[in-house]
């Protein structure tokens, strides 16, 4: 059985000897950093295609002081006594009372209590009103305002 070796250093080194064995051997190692480097671009162009096909699908949240949003019932899955699977996922509405940055807010109740804990937002999303909350809103223009 005999072996095919790539590397011209190995199949003359019988062949070199002192310095020329010396720059075999480096040439070797240059071609070695260029393979290295172009698979490193590879990946990298690779890592760059992921990213982009995932953040194609990645929709921000950001919300504004003040602005109106639910809170997902954490733990995830939490079901309230004798409604079993028909338990509200959403809780609220809340008030973002203040941006903490990195994407934390502190939310407010509609009694004007603030949270002590921020909460992440992707754990919050957007009220709209339904046509109950328009209607209570019509009949006590309080409601709408935030209180900070």
């Amino acid at each position: 059985m005999e072996i095919a070796v790539q590397s011209l250093r190995i199949a003359h080194q019988h062949d070199l000897v002192g310095e020329n064995y010396f720059q075999a051997m480096l040439l070797e190692l240059e071609g070695l950093d260029a393979s290295r480097i172009d698979t490193l671009n590879k990946l990298l162009a690779g890592k760059q295609a992921v990213s982009r096909a995932y953040n194609k699908r990645v929709k921000n949240k950001s919300f504004e002081e003040g602005e109106i949003v639910w809170k997902v019932v954490l733990p995830l899955g939490t079901h309230v006594a004798g409604y079993g699977k028909w338990s509200p996922t959403w809780e609220g509405p809340f008030t973002i009372n203040q941006i903490l940055g990195m994407g934390a807010y502190r939310l407010q109740d509609r009694d004007g209590e603030i949270h002590a804990t921020p909460i992440n937002g992707k754990w919050l999303k957007k009220f709209y009103p339904t046509m109950c909350d328009l209607q209570a809103l019509q009949t006590d223009p309080g409601i709408e305002k935030g209180q900070h």
